[in-house]
């Protein structure tokens, strides 16, 4: 506001130059590095005693989560090897945070690192103090890390999906200076990889010798990952194709009329919800053959001739450019672990009009849905004396915007059957959210 012109590129949005500058100050700024975004819009998560706003760079933001002022800001690649950061950390129980960025590995190619911030200790020390990685995935492309936005924690493996949709960092690092361009430019997609899906063994820290193959598709979230006889189960949310969903999301785009809306996304990369089963124990002598052998799924691991494993999904959700995406479990109790249910934001050609729950055993589906009502992502809360996964209620920020006093609202469901326990409005405008958590008073 001060400058009255945009100062940091953000995702989507270049920064005006600054007009003291000629081309040849701005080369010169080029050298200093690259100045990425703090606008940590994206989730907030607990370490230690603390809260922290964060985006996907290497710059996070410490809030009172009482008064949601800005504490301080943290720059993670002062602590531990990454560049960025997931806006999607996993938090066990104890309070260690996982997380993965991107890395510049052996012999100056890229990789990704998964990061481990301990829990609080009795000296009180800050935690990201004591931060440190864990095991180092290899890049299928030396110069062109894969767009990362989460990734799978079980209590012994850690699984990282590896998809078609690249950053340039050649184009990244040289354009970003000195002619203007914006993160979405940098974006290019790998239209013959496929998709590769790596494993580690988590506490050990080591990778695993496992090469397994799968269709392209784009990727942001993870719905769950577990372990079961021999086999890692890992739910996706999935967008058929190589080409980037992103590219969809314009405002031009979603500001069209209805019409026009619903052909873009037809264009679009197709969504569906699927269960991948990744075998831990691979036998040669079994080459051609299904190494799948649980009951319950559908989905199939073939063992190939080169030694790379062939994964077909199960679909647990499919419709015509509905989407089932922003997935949550309850995870403080089943995070990493079997489960059966799994809450969603609904979007219909991209715009988000409903609230879903999913069995992923049954692919029974309940919605909540009303006209000229947009939720967020929904979060569940347990009881706190639940005896079953779905005992609790589900939290959603609605907005209704139009004409006339239509306030926003918190909704809360019931998270057994999705019918409105409450709603609490307020006569603001709230924007649309994207992550967040919940937090006892």
């Amino acid at each position: 506001m001060t400058e009255k012109r945009i100062v940091i590129t953000e995702f989507g949005t270049y920064a005006y130059p600054d007009p003291c500058k000629n081309i040849f100050s701005r080369f010169f700024t080029y050298f200093k590095g690259v100045e990425v975004t703090d606008n940590a819009l994206v989730n907030v998560y607990p370490v230690g005693e603390d809260y922290y706003a964060c985006t996907e760079t290497n710059f996070i933001t410490r809030i009172n989560p009482d008064t949601l002022e800005t504490i301080k800001q943290v720059d993670l690649s002062k602590y531990v090897s990454v560049n960025g950061a997931t806006a999607h950390p996993h938090i066990e129980n104890d309070g260690t945070v996982y997380n993965i960025g991107n890395c510049f590995g052996k012999n100056f190619s890229l990789a990704y690192n998964i990061i481990r911030i301990p829990p609080l200790q009795a000296d009180k020390e800050d935690p990201i103090n004591k931060s440190e990685v864990v095991v180092q995935f290899p890049c299928s492309d030396r110069f062109k890390p894969s767009y990362v936005h989460s990734f799978g924690l079980t209590p012994n493996y850690i699984v990282f999906v590896e998809t078609p949709v690249k950053i340039n960092l050649l184009k990244f690092l040289s354009s970003w200076s000195l002619w203007g361009a914006n993160y979405m430019d940098c974006f290019e997609s790998n239209e013959t990889m496929g998709v590769w899906l790596h494993v580690a063994e988590k506490k050990k820290g080591r990778l695993l010798n496992l090469k397994f193959r799968t269709s392209a598709f784009n990727l942001f979230h993870h719905i769950n990952t577990y372990e079961d006889n021999g086999f890692l189960i890992v739910d996706l949310c999935t967008w058929k194709g190589f080409e980037f969903v992103y590219n969809y999301l314009y405002l031009a785009n979603l500001r069209a009329n209805w019409d026009e809306v619903k052909r873009q996304a037809e264009k679009a990369p197709q969504p569906e919800a699927r269960r991948y089963v990744l075998p831990l124990s691979i036998d040669k002598a079994d080459t051609g053959k299904n190494l799948v052998t649980l009951p319950y799924t559908t989905a199939t691991a073939t063992l190939r001739s080169d030694e790379t494993i062939w994964l077909e999904p199960e679909v647990i959700f499919s419709g015509p450019r509905h989407a089932f995406e922003f997935p949550q479990i309850n995870y403080t109790k089943y995070g990493g672990k079997p489960y059966t249910y799994t809450y969603g934001l609904g979007l219909n050609h991209f715009v988000p009009d409903r609230l879903c729950k999913l069995n992923v055993k049954t692919k029974e589906t309940w919605v909540w849905q009303e006209p000229d009502a947009y939720p967020s992502e929904p979060i569940f809360v347990s009881h706190p004396d639940a005896l079953e996964e779905d005992d609790g209620v589900v939290l959603s920020i609605v907005i209704s915007p139009g004409v006339g006093p239509k306030p926003a609202f918190l909704l809360i469901l019931n998270a057994k059957d999705m019918s409105e326990v409450a709603r609490a409005e307020v006569e603001v405008n709230i924007p649309v959210t994207f992550h967040g958590c919940f937090k006892r008073a």
